[in-house]
């Protein structure tokens, strides 16, 4: 990594948690709201998160890492990279629970990369979401027009809202939104998520979080489990993807995420993902044609 040049592209005072969500298309849709009865399964989802909203009853989750959650108060449960997984609810009083899918421009990336495979927050301890969650169910178990409209729209805020919490409580497994939370390391991740095409210097990076390259290298590593220099490439590519999955030209994409030209990109990213850009093109069109909005 070489100097950047000229003056920071960071924005000033920008909330980090938004500078994160910007680079990609944060979609969640509402698929299914009523009481449900016995064994409920859902497919393993390689381009989307599931979420579970349980408002009343007791519910079993199954077929997560081989581990049992008895689930015995209303509770947010979030699967960032679902495998196949069951909602067991008795048979006779059964449980109200709201289903939607959490779609972040598709696959794996920074932000469900940095949390667990499941992560379960009982409602009471998300502060600040009690109107929302109200709004949700009461649109949830109402027949007003408009109503999935809405409830995609507070699925999304409720999305944000738990991002807020894994942030704020250290509910990650490294990564991004880990790094998000040290105060130190957050400027430095913010610059590089905000100007990707810079050619940013460890030095530099060390700048912005006030300490030296030697002792921001080894905090670096120990918050997000990656170096700088891996963690830099990796956003670059996936900021590529995103660029690419926009329809921009190969040539483009490499000039704004700091490739000379698009033969670098294509090698960079061959060694990222082990196929081409062009042959993951394709892959996202395929996924796109075969998916649907039920789990």
């Amino acid at each position: 990594m070489t100097s950047p040049h000229g003056g920071q592209t960071r924005r000033a005072n920008q909330d980090p948690l938004v500078s994160l969500l910007s680079q990609f298309a944060l979609q969640a849709g509402v698929f299914y709201t009523g009481n449900i009865c016995g064994i409920h399964d859902f497919d393993r989802d390689t381009q989307r998160g599931h979420l579970h909203l349980i408002r009343r009853g007791v519910v079993r989750l199954d077929g997560t890492d081989r581990v049992e959650y008895d689930i015995t108060e209303p509770t947010l449960v979030f699967l960032p990279r679902p495998e196949f997984h069951r909602l067991v609810a008795d048979n006779g009083a059964g449980a109200d629970v709201v289903c939607g899918t959490v779609h972040f421009g598709g696959g794996r990336n920074p932000v469900t990369n940095s949390l667990p495979d499941v992560v379960m927050i009982a409602l009471h301890q998300l502060q600040g979401v009690e109107m929302i969650l109200d709004l949700m169910f009461q649109e949830a178990f109402a027949e007003q027009r408009g109503r999935q409209a809405v409830l995609d729209r507070l699925c999304e805020v409720l999305v944000v809202m738990l991002l807020r919490h894994c942030i704020a409580h250290g509910v990650t497994r490294g990564g991004a939104l880990a790094g998000l939370a040290d105060a130190r390391i957050a400027p430095a991740l913010q610059a590089m998520h905000d100007a990707p095409a810079s050619p940013w210097s460890l030095e530099a990076l060390a700048k912005l979080a006030a300490m030296s390259r030697a002792r921001f290298a080894a905090r670096f590593k120990a918050v997000t489990g990656t170096t700088v220099a891996d963690y830099l490439t990796s956003w670059r590519l996936m900021a590529a993807q995103r660029l690419l999955a926009s329809g921009k030209a190969p040539k483009a994409v490499a000039h704004e995420v700091g490739y000379a030209n698009a033969s670098a990109l294509a090698r960079a990213f061959t060694r990222k993902f082990g196929v081409s850009p062009l042959a993951w093109l394709n892959t996202q069109d395929e996924a796109a044609g075969h998916e649907t909005l039920g789990a």
